[in-house]
């Protein structure tokens, strides 16, 4: 994905510089602040300048999910902002507001459905598949502590009774979590077994 980053005395300095390199308008492009600018000692020594990354909103759909998504929100009712943070794995865009709950759902099923409607939009006709990580209120963290903490207790469970343990069904998001966090386990191994949308993780003794 093409993109820019800037580094200038303030970061409207910055975003103009972007627009001009990008060859677009400012209402064109996502802007990332990478650093905010900073004042020395006295406001003079030691400063630091504004840094950031310009990415052109139209790139694989970016700015359409983005759109999509607050749109989604507000016509539920909840005024909501959409950020945006680009990693070379994924694309991670995070709804801030107020009463998200709806938003997330029961253990995180609404979410998920609309992250994979959002993956929808922005691989439509794209050239470049990116996989888009959808979260709200810092659930998705949240998640991923509480997976990792039971997947540890369950291989616990495995080393003493040499039993498999079955978990609940998970989505591949879910499952890739555990397997993960058990990897280098030299006691037990992981893997998935049945049909999406109830495929599971298995724990078992390592052979």
């Amino acid at each position: 994905m093409k993109s820019v980053e800037i580094t200038a005395r303030t970061v409207d300095e910055a975003v103009k510089q972007a627009a001009e390199e990008l060859g677009l308008s400012l209402d064109d492009i996502h802007i990332e602040i990478l650093e905010e600018p900073s004042k020395g000692f006295l406001g003079i020594l030691g400063g630091k300048n504004a840094r950031i990354k310009a990415i052109p909103k139209d790139d694989n759909n970016i700015g359409k999910a983005k759109k999509y998504l607050e749109d989604i929100t507000k016509k539920i009712g909840i005024e909501a902002n959409v950020a945006v943070k680009e990693t070379n794995d994924y694309i991670k865009m995070v709804i801030a507001g107020n009463s998200l709950g709806v938003i997330i759902g029961r253990r995180g099923e609404t979410l998920d459905a609309l992250q994979y409607l959002t993956n929808l939009v922005v691989n439509k006709k794209a050239n470049e598949r990116r996989r888009i990580i959808l979260d709200a209120e810092g659930y998705r963290e949240r998640r991923e502590d509480t997976l990792r903490n039971l997947a540890f207790r369950l291989s616990d469970k495995v080393k003493r009774t040499g039993q498999k343990i079955y978990l609940e069904p998970m989505n591949p998001q879910e499952r890739r979590i555990i397997h993960t966090a058990l990897q280098n386990d030299r006691y037990v191994m992981t893997l998935s077994e049945g049909e999406e949308p109830y495929r599971k993780v298995v724990i078992m003794p390592r052979r």
